[in-house]
């Protein structure tokens, strides 16, 4: 098995090492992009380190992203300078050195109506070359993040032929960066702390935190244990407050609707709609590699106990809906929706106000328990987050390890940009594997029904499932539909291939045994 193999035997090992008394410098509860950032970049530094998370790698917020790893725009246009040079140095880090693989450039075009105004054009425009010097600050070459320029009406309706052409102007094409998809992200990132020697378990649900121990359940068992270490981080995002009383979050629900393809004919490149009356929000329409659009994304602030799973209310369909209708020659309607998802975002509770106006900079809170609370942030910044959690564990309990390493260290199966093509495998496997693609694909040549699709009308096959439990830390259905390939986001999809993937995910794990 590889040093990077999360999987059941792994777990089984590592979880009754630690209940036999096995202490690690650090214990982080929470299998987010946060957590897993924060075990890789300790792991990194030559720590020892346990990751806990009740549920799946990425359960939680880290998957209902937008799927986009900003530059920092919005932050710049609010005048917050440092949190917009932060995004455009982090998503330079991801796209160039850490995970070249698990991203691309994605272009985004802002339609120039006769309604737009000549001052909300200019706005735009400022705001898109000022983050073109962002880039430039940032060392992110153009050659992946190409600079923004006005282009006219007929290449922008070639790029998106969808668009009304009633009245449009023009356009102007900016890039930024997106993921393959957020929750391969999080796996990878646990995964790449794995092969650094962190334990990364699963399914192991923390009941009670102090600074120096943990209370957990293994929820496969119901067993209890004690955990110990010399430093213990909360990384539980949104739901961190039922674990630190003293954490004061004020959730915002991020909405996005999955589009059937051919629904809004965007080809490849993102749409910016501009929400009516306002001057710098939109609803933006983005495709993704399989087809399929979505429209996000709404910011509003959540009351009440915090959901495991959110759900859209109707308001956000027929929100994001009827903006998104006001670019296109043919209206968006429920007909169009193949499905939705929403993520509650761990905001820092401010003084007030809507909740798309609170700062997305992030903090590391001591509690009088001793243990350090990682609230706030985004993202795209988690690697920055992991950085500054760290360094505040090694003040607080006097552990010694060196800075972190992470801004340098590319991700399981990363590789330059330019090598991504020679890589000897199909160009989907490559985008969600990278170098390790043509293992994946080994395992359909080697057994040619592992190769076949999961049912007809999908790309993915039978091999990655069993991948997914053999590498990925997959130990039932649900981690495999929801979290490592994403079938989910569709349930007549998901359920497609229900029957197929139980089968397959049965077998796998009794070959682990």
């Amino acid at each position: 098995m590889t040093p990077g193999s999360l999987n059941a035997l792994r777990r089984d090992r590592e979880l009754t090492a630690l209940a036999g008394g096995e202490r690690v410098d650090l214990v982080v509860a929470g299998g987010g992009v946060t957590g897993a950032g924060i075990a890789l970049d300790a792991a990194a530094r030559g720590l020892s380190v346990a990751l806990i998370e009740a549920y799946d790698l990425a359960y939680g917020t880290s998957r209902w992203s937008s799927k986009l790893v900003h530059g920092g725009l919005r932050y710049l246009a609010k005048g917050d300078l440092a949190l917009a040079h932060e995004s455009a140095v982090e998503r330079g880090i991801l796209m160039t050195r850490t995970a070249p693989h698990l991203t691309r450039a994605i272009p985004q075009l802002f339609p120039m109506y006769r309604k737009t105004s000549r001052g909300q054009q200019a706005f735009i425009m400022t705001g898109l070359v000022a983050g073109d010097g962002l880039r430039r600050a940032a060392g992110t070459p153009a050659s992946v993040l190409p600079r923004p320029r006005s282009i006219p009406a007929a290449e922008a309706l070639a790029l998106a032929p969808g668009l009304s052409p009633r009245g449009l102007r023009g356009a102007l094409l900016a890039y930024d960066g997106a993921l393959t998809d957020d929750a391969r992200l999080v796996v990878n990132l646990a995964r790449t702390a794995a092969s650094r020697g962190a334990k990364i378990l699963t399914k192991v649900e923390a009941l009670r935190l102090d600074g120096e121990s943990v209370l957990a359940r293994d929820r496969l068992t119901g067993q209890e244990i004690e955990i110990h270490a010399r430093q213990v981080i909360n990384a539980t995002g949104v739901w961190a407050g039922e674990l630190a009383e003293s954490v004061r979050l004020r959730p915002s629900r991020g909405s996005h609707l999955i589009l059937a393809s051919g629904a809004a004919p965007i080809g490849a490149t993102s749409v910016n709609v501009p929400v009516p009356g306002e001057n710098n929000r939109f609803v933006f329409l983005l495709p993704q590699p399989d087809g399929h659009v979505f429209v996000g994304v709404t910011d509003e602030p959540t009351d009440g106990p915090v959901p495991r799973v959110p759900s859209v209310p109707e308001s956000d369909v027929d929100f994001l809906l009827e903006v998104a209708s006001t670019a296109f020659t043919r209206p968006l309607t429920r007909a169009d929706v193949a499905g939705s998802f929403a993520g509650l975002r761990p905001l820092v509770e401010g003084g007030g106000g809507r909740s798309a106006d609170l700062s997305r900079k992030h903090a590391v809170v001591t509690g009088a328990d001793g243990v350090l609370t990682v609230v706030g942030g985004k993202l795209t910044t988690y690697r920055k987050m992991a950085e500054d959690a760290v360094d505040a564990a090694l003040n607080r309990s006097g552990l010694l390890a060196g800075p972190s390493t992470t801004s340098r260290l590319p991700l399981l199966g990363a590789t330059p940009r330019d090598r991504l093509s020679t890589v000897d495998a199909p160009s989907r496997l490559v985008a969600k594997y990278g170098t390790e693609a043509p293992r994946v694909a080994a395992l359909g040549e080697v057994d040619p029904e592992l190769g076949q699709p999961l049912f007809d009308g999908t790309e993915i096959s039978a091999a990655e499932v069993v991948w997914a439990v053999r590498h990925e830390g997959a130990l039932d259905v649900e981690d495999v539909l929801e979290r490592r390939t994403r079938l989910s986001l569709v349930t007549p999809d998901a359920e497609a291939a229900r029957g197929r993937v139980q089968d397959l995910v049965d077998k796998s794990l009794a070959g682990l045994s």
